[in-house]
């Protein structure tokens, strides 16, 4: 169902695919958005056993999108160096393929509870303060991972192999 990496050699392992995930903040999700043309937005995350979670509003452009056609892919590149003099980038990037869906209850809550302890660790009080002032206004979205892939640049492939 899913393109094998043409570039092969190029290719995480799927642990440090999940590396890239993990230690992330930010990422793109891609939709399929209006009259075909694809949106990309840029999203704090989380990631956890091999879900992504994100909140957002309620309606807007994103979940429009999601509604009409839950499949999405979601792209962090956890390195990205310039190598000015060799008219290149050394980067490490992981993409995922899977299904969004919204959250509701319990699961809502571990999601942000997840999500304020990723961006502000250690402040259980205040994460449960701003979670009880946004609850019913924000929205939780959780990617269940089908397909995940990890790359990186053909020189830090080499430096592996050797």
């Amino acid at each position: 169902m899913f393109r094998e990496m043409r570039r092969k050699t190029q290719l995480l392992p799927r642990e440090e695919a999940e590396d890239i995930l993990k230690n992330g903040t930010s990422g793109v999700l891609a939709v399929a958005g209006d009259d075909g043309y694809p949106y990309a937005v840029p999203l704090s995350y989380v990631y956890r056993d091999g879900k992504i979670w994100f909140h957002c509003a309620k309606v807007g452009h994103k979940m429009d999108a999601i509604a009409a056609c839950d499949k999405v892919s979601f792209c962090v590149i956890g390195q990205d160096r310039v190598v000015p003099e060799k008219y290149t980038t050394h980067f490490r990037s992981a993409i995922a393929f899977g299904r969004a869906r919204v959250l509701e209850g319990e699961e809502k809550l571990r999601a942000l509870e997840a999500l304020g302890e990723r961006y502000n660790p250690g402040d259980t009080e205040g994460r449960q303060t701003e979670i009880a002032q946004n609850l019913e206004r924000v929205a939780v979205v959780e990617l269940s991972i089908e397909h995940l892939t990890g790359k990186e640049a053909v020189e830090l492939a080499r430096q592996r192999q050797n």
